[in-house]
């Protein structure tokens, strides 16, 4: 069947929900089979350790820009038209945002992707902590934070188009972003034999990079022939689940799309995979300190994924891998704000910082 008869069928929504679900069903798996996580691998590289956890990111990361380049080659996928690239973009949320969802991310344990994965295998504090952020995220999209977020969004903005489009400023194009791409590649699995990742780690790891390529050739493909205007868009989750979840409480029905499916896709492929692997296990918080520090970097990331334009995947990942200029900037802030935090709050302890694969010995 066609993906005009599946429209006809079943209504743009809907089908746009489906491959939400579906991309999240396989981004969930992955991320939680490869442990696919931001904050392990700034921490492990902030301390000069290129670990397990660091060569799973640059997996993923690297699969993600190969990915989508590819297909923007094989003329498959058109992202001129995409939010990233073609609005006005602000380098200052872009800077502030990242920082402090870097810094958040530390506190909290673990980066927006990995709380939400991490929640669908009984991990009670990461549930807490996703709701939180998500409420916040909420508040500084539409709410009573909205004005703060604005005002800071505004310090610094850039036209949308080629002054927002890194492959253009460097007066190149997806060629030199697919042999970057393959560079990167290589240097995750050259770390990957140095650490000996599990070969099925390695997979899952650029199973998450495709899955995010898959959201952008799906969301084009069915916006070409859509009766109804659909943004084309991949995976990110700061914005999509503020909207699920206030859409939920708010309403009786939530209008279908990509987002509305994702969400869920990757709380239930998380848990399957979990349940699969027998890694599904109640865990709760350790006391009132602790509680409080995961609540404060849930704050602090859900205020600066919004700022920021993007969390850890919407910007690390799907934003970096179209080579958006505020998605670059974002991530390399949210590295140097994790990294910043990691030693302001834990550098005395470095056994409480790295995951126990990194830890030098002794540790």
């Amino acid at each position: 069947m066609t993906i005009s008869a599946l429209l006809d069928r079943w209504g743009d929504g809907a089908v746009l929900a489906l491959a939400g679900a579906g991309v999240g069903l396989a981004f969930g798996a992955f991320a939680q089979h490869s442990k696919f996580c931001l904050r392990a691998s700034v921490i492990e590289f902030a301390y000069g350790t290129l670990g397990p956890r660091l060569a799973i990111w640059v997996l993923a990361f690297s699969a993600g820009l190969v990915a989508t380049q590819s297909a923007i080659l094989m003329h498959i996928l058109d992202v001129s038209e995409v939010r990233q690239l073609a609005t006005r973009g602000s380098m200052s949320g872009a800077i502030i945002g990242g920082l402090m969802f870097g810094a958040g991310m530390v506190l909290s344990r673990g980066c927006a992707s990995r709380l939400l994965v991490l929640s669908a295998t009984g991990n009670l504090r990461s549930l807490v902590s996703g709701l939180i952020l998500t409420i916040v995220a909420q508040a500084s999209l539409r709410g009573i934070l909205s004005p703060v977020r604005e005002a800071l969004a505004a310090l610094w903005t850039i036209e949308g188009g080629d002054a927002r489009n890194v492959l253009a400023l460097l007066h190149a194009g997806p060629r030199f972003g697919l042999v970057f791409g393959v560079v990167c590649l290589g240097i995750g699995i050259a770390i990957a034999r140095h650490n000996a990742n599990k070969t099925m780690e390695v997979l899952a790891a650029i199973g998450v990079g495709l899955a995010v390529a898959v959201g952008w050739i799906l969301t084009y493909q069915l916006s070409t022939v859509s009766f109804e205007a659909s943004k084309i868009t991949s995976i990110t989750l700061t914005g999509p689940s503020a909207d699920t979840l206030m859409g939920l409480i708010n309403s009786r029905s939530v209008p279908l799309g990509f987002d509305v499916g994702l969400v869920p896709g990757i709380f239930l492929g998380s848990m399957i995979a979990a349940l699969l692997t027998r890694q599904f296990k109640l865990q709760g918080f350790e006391g009132g300190p602790s509680m409080l520090r995961y609540i404060t970097g849930a704050c602090l990331m859900g205020f600066g994924g919004m700022l920021a334009g993007g969390c850890s995947v919407g910007a690390g990942i799907s934003g970096t891998s179209i080579f958006a200029l505020t998605a670059w900037t974002a991530l390399t802030a949210m590295w140097i704000g994790a990294a910043a935090m990691d030693y302001a709050w834990d550098g005395r302890d470095t056994s409480a910082s790295l995951p126990a694969k990194a830890k030098p010995p002794g540790i």
